[in-house]
């Protein structure tokens, strides 16, 4: 997607300029990983005029390969971003109707091409919610995917503004039962599927612990994931938050550390911690190894300016490791 958004903390309503920067939910996973070191591959539908073509050079910048992008349709989805600070919080506006990806039809893509000589598949929940068409498409990619042998992953990622809940618990309750490890905020479990947590109150910026480990494994029982990842937001402001995750791989719950983060721009955090848990999975680390590594990747984000995360694997494992200190690196 194109993001449009005002300079600094200035208003929409302020605002002279604005700022242009892409992203969205799988194109920041591709790029986190591709910065990690991994290969990566973004699918989608861009126009092919020039504004289509600005979108796959940002993804071809950080090595992402592009190759698989279906060119056609008339316009890039776009939201503006107005960034909160301390008691006020962020605002997005979408204008992604009749998009490329909104109206691509199931024979756009061949995914057994796709698939060839992938390892994992990855896609959120938002991109269903584009309409019945989009979301037939995910049900293909994921049938071909699983036909394939690959490990699929799934954030869940409700949106309000692009479905009712009503509807993404309809669409991603099939979705869910080709995926492996599912990802979720501390929110998505009950917006999607009515999985709440107890004595937690995210308004509040209070969040319970043993109320997502039962969260958890509601949703792995529920649909036979492998991994249930949860990532635990405290949010005391729009500047600062307490930000962690839980991990429950069926039998055991591993919690991560906690981080006292004063935010620069929290849009794809949770894309970055997707990332993070998909990398440290690949390179088959432990449950406990893999969790810090993905809330580190996920904190260190919230430190950078746009949707992508510019955060390599070194700087990352450097802070899962304990280095938080912040101090110049020389």
């Amino acid at each position: 997607m194109l993001r449009l958004a005002p300079e600094g903390y200035l208003r929409f309503v302020q605002a002279d300029k604005f700022n242009v920067t892409f992203g969205g939910g799988e194109a920041n996973v591709a790029v986190s990983l591709a910065n990690f070191g991994f290969d990566s591959a973004f699918v989608t539908k861009l126009p092919q005029h020039e504004i289509g073509q600005a979108a796959v050079n940002s993804l071809r910048r950080y090595g992402v390969d592009t190759s698989l992008i279906v060119r056609g349709g008339d316009r890039v989805g776009i939201y503006y971003l107005e960034k909160g600070a301390s008691q006020r919080p962020s605002k997005v506006i979408y204008d992604r109707a009749g998009s490329s990806i909104a109206g691509a039809s199931r024979e756009d893509f061949d995914w057994k091409a796709v698939f060839d000589g992938a390892d994992w598949f990855h896609f959120t929940g938002i991109t269903p919610a584009l309409g019945d068409n989009v979301a037939a498409i995910c049900l293909d990619s994921c049938k071909a995917a699983k036909a394939a042998g690959i490990k699929i992953s799934c954030d869940l990622n409700y949106r309000n503004k692009l479905w009712s809940k009503e509807k993404a618990g309809r669409v991603m309750e099939e979705l869910c039962g080709y995926v492996d490890v599912c990802i979720a905020n501390e929110e998505d479990a009950a917006d999607v599927f009515g999985i709440r947590a107890a004595d937690t109150d995210v308004r509040a910026g209070e969040v319970s612990r043993e109320g997502y480990r039962d969260v958890a494994k509601r949703l792995a029982d529920r649909f036979g994931f492998e991994k249930v990842a949860i990532t635990l937001r405290e949010s005391l402001s729009a500047n600062d938050n307490n930000w962690s995750a839980i991990l429950y791989d069926g039998t055991d719950y591993y919690f991560s550390k906690k981080y006292k983060m004063h935010i620069v721009d929290r849009v794809g955090g949770g894309d970055s911690f997707s990332a993070g848990l998909i990398a440290a999975l690949l390179s088959g680390y432990d449950a406990e190894k893999a969790i810090d590594l993905a809330v580190a990747a996920s904190c260190l984000k919230h430190s950078v300016e746009g949707d992508y995360n510019m955060i390599s694997l070194e700087e990352a494992k450097r802070l899962a490791e304990g280095d938080a200190s912040g101090r110049v690196q020389r």
